[in-house]
């Protein structure tokens, strides 16, 4: 059963943004092209940073979206570990999460946009990458996700992780940065959770962070997948 979460402590969704900013839906990306050779990238630097991902009116919905979810209570704490050993640990992981369903345009077009990442990462990159997951996540002000790698254990199918941000006017004093760390566990660059900025990068070898956020913080956590042969059920342990 959910936790329904402490509604004294949730702020109105307009308290995210500093007083005399524009509205987010005032504010437009320059685009949405394609970077070229972010394949080439990708396999040389196992990461890669797209900004402006989406278009401003998607990026606005899906923040609605988190938002609406976190004031009807439909957010459920994240936990940890795998299958029967998952556990919540608030001082190891803060986040409150909900599965992406297709159940609005912009899901749909999240969504769209991620299968043709799959797609041309199957070809290029990543053979066999037939499934993508997702979540939003939201962190309340004072939480973070201490280092990790997300596919480190025996077993785990992901193999390509992607974080889009929601956040609208973050500062660097906010903040939140997703960390990322060499292997061994020197920090090796910082990257600010902006509005519109998909991070993509080696489920297997990128050890990383989300640092401690002073404001609420916003974003969809996803993983590309490949078929795991050893149990036909396998992927529905995130249930």
């Amino acid at each position: 059963m959910n936790l329904p979460l402490p509604r004294p402590e949730w702020p109105s969704p307009t308290e995210i943004d500093p007083a005399g900013l524009p509205r987010p839906s005032d504010v437009a990306f320059p685009g949405t092209r394609e970077p070229d050779g972010w394949l080439d990238a990708l396999a040389r630097d196992q990461l890669f940073v797209w900004s402006d991902f989406l278009p401003v009116a998607t990026v606005d919905a899906l923040r609605d979206e988190v938002y609406a979810l976190r004031d009807t209570a439909r957010l459920e704490q994240a936990r940890i570990g795998r299958a029967g050993e998952r556990q919540r640990d608030r001082s190891t992981r803060g986040d409150w999460i909900h599965w992406l369903d297709g159940a609005s345009p912009a899901q749909q077009a999240f969504m769209a946009r991620l299968d043709e990442i799959r797609l041309q990462g199957s070809r290029s990159l990543i053979p066999g990458l037939f499934e993508t997951e997702s979540h939003f996540a939201l962190y309340p002000p004072g939480t973070h996700y201490a280092r990790h790698v997300d596919a480190f254990q025996a077993g785990n199918c992901r193999r390509l992780s992607l974080v889009f941000y929601l956040n609208r006017h973050w500062r660097e004093r906010d903040g939140g940065q997703l960390a990322i760390y060499d292997r061994d566990g020197c920090e090796i660059r910082r990257i600010q959770p902006r509005a519109g900025t998909l991070v993509m990068f080696l489920s297997q070898t990128v050890p990383h962070a989300v640092l401690p956020t002073r404001r609420w913080r916003a974003s969809i956590a996803s993983w590309m997948r490949i078929r795991d042969l050893s149990g036909p059920l396998a992927s529905l342990d995130r249930f």
